[in-house]
């Protein structure tokens, strides 16, 4: 299954990915975020890191390591 592509949907708030096989994954925002530990500035990066680069958001998000994501976004603010 390889990937065409995955877009932010706001009405959904949600990424959809999609492949060339015709399939269409979607991964609900919400529900993915629910159990992370955020700051207020993790909070408001990870929302324009879904809508700027929701591919990426969707891999970390499969793989189980959006909260690293989070951690590391936490650890450079100043």
């Amino acid at each position: 299954m390889r990937t065409i592509f995955a877009e932010y949907n706001p009405q959904r708030n949600s990424i959809d990915v999609y492949t060339s096989a015709g399939y269409m994954l979607r991964i609900d925002c919400w529900e993915a975020e629910k159990n992370l530990k955020t700051t207020p500035g993790s909070d408001c990066a990870l929302n324009a890191f879904a809508i700027d680069e929701p591919l990426e958001y969707a891999r970390l998000c499969l793989n189980g390591n959006l909260q690293m994501w989070i951690d590391t976004e936490d650890s450079l603010e100043i």
